[in-house]
């Protein structure tokens, strides 16, 4: 019998027994999302850059907050680590989310819907400051322009990383996001340090080109002395690896680590493993209705596959099915009907 035969049927016993089937560490941005549809005239009211991720402080939050006083918002738990993490936790993987928050109605709001949501709750309350907040705005097109207010997640840092916790997943996530703090990047490199000392596997989510622009060399050294496993969409590999071909980049980075994986929206996907390229076709419909965590559920599905004993190939088509899901829906998470929905899904053609 093969590893990946051993898997399975340990897999298929932690289903019986309603056992975790793997452990998974995460440091993140718990942020409150407001996600509200405009115009693009809007965007350029707010001088705005279309699809990108912007750093905002508490001024700009509330600009935009007046502006889009009147429509309709829908408010969610997200982040980008804690939407992987929360699906990761609905498909059965047993999840660990560690970030700050602040002491005030939000932050208990996510600490109630992290607990619904079955994630193990290791969350840092700050006092004296506020709850991070991500404002969504959706254009017609269906692209996201994020503005995210920080708040509490600015002051995570390595005394706040709960070592055991690290020492017993079998795996550590983490995104590009968390270097925009000098903190938060010592709580990273302290779980890395841990994982590398103990042979854990990580993996990293690159998650925002402008941070790649700010720290690529940064990013370079890490992959290659840390990671295992590293995601990119095709605009952050761009920066990156400084190539506008997805394949070429993905090749590169395949270089860098074990497994790289450089996602190309509609067109699918590209694995490097070992340093053999494959191509991942894209699933569901051509048009999205809300790309918003699509590359958050992306890797959520990809470690779901690889943690239950998938060959990395299946782990991308796994994965590629769930953001194609994703992307169909308004919101960066699945309801619990669309859960068994996908896990109906994965037994029939992923067993």
């Amino acid at each position: 019998m093969n590893i990946k035969e051993d898997n399975k049927l340990l897999n298929k016993l932690y289903e019986v027994y309603n056992l975790s089937m793997a452990k998974v560490y995460g440091i993140g941005n718990p942020l409150i999302d407001y996600l509200c549809s405009i115009e693009d005239k809007d965007l350029a009211a707010l001088s705005l850059n279309k699809g990108t991720m912007l750093l905002i402080d508490n001024e700009k939050q509330k600009e935009i907050v007046e502006y889009t006083k009147g429509r309709d918002i829908t408010y969610s738990c997200g982040g980008s680590c804690p939407n992987t993490m929360v699906t990761l936790s609905s498909l059965g993987v047993e999840t660990t989310l560690a970030g700050s928050i602040g002491n005030d109605q939000l932050g208990d709001m996510y600490r109630t819907q992290l607990k619904k949501s079955g994630v193990i709750d290791q969350l840092v309350t700050k006092d004296g400051a506020t709850t991070g907040t991500s404002i969504i705005l959706l254009t017609p097109d269906k692209e996201r322009t994020m503005n995210t207010y920080l708040g509490a997640n600015r002051l995570y840092g390595e005394d706040d990383v709960i070592e055991k916790s690290v020492e017993e997943a079998d795996l550590f996530y983490f995104t590009g996001y968390m270097w925009d703090t000098e903190t938060q990047q010592k709580s990273v490199m302290k779980a890395l340090d841990i994982c590398k000392k103990m042979g854990k596997k990580t993996a990293f989510d690159v998650a925002d080109p402008f941070a790649v622009g700010r720290y690529r060399q940064t990013f370079h050294s890490i992959i290659s002395q840390y990671c295992d496993i590293v995601f990119a969409n095709s605009e952050e590999a761009r920066f990156l690896m400084d190539n506008y071909d997805p394949y070429e980049c993905c090749k590169s980075l395949g270089k860098l680590c074990p497994i790289a994986i450089v996602k190309n929206g509609k067109k699918g996907s590209f694995i490097s493993e070992n340093k053999a390229i494959t191509q991942i076709p894209p699933y569901g419909e051509a048009t999205p209705v809300d790309t918003t965590g699509a590359g958050d559920t992306y890797a959520a599905g990809f470690l779901y596959g690889y943690l239950t004993g998938h060959s990395s190939v299946e782990s991308c088509n796994i994965a590629s099915y769930l953001a194609g899901r994703i992307i169909s829906k308004v919101g960066a998470q699945f309801n619990s009907e669309q859960i068994e929905e996908i896990k109906a899904y994965l037994k029939e053609n992923f067993s």
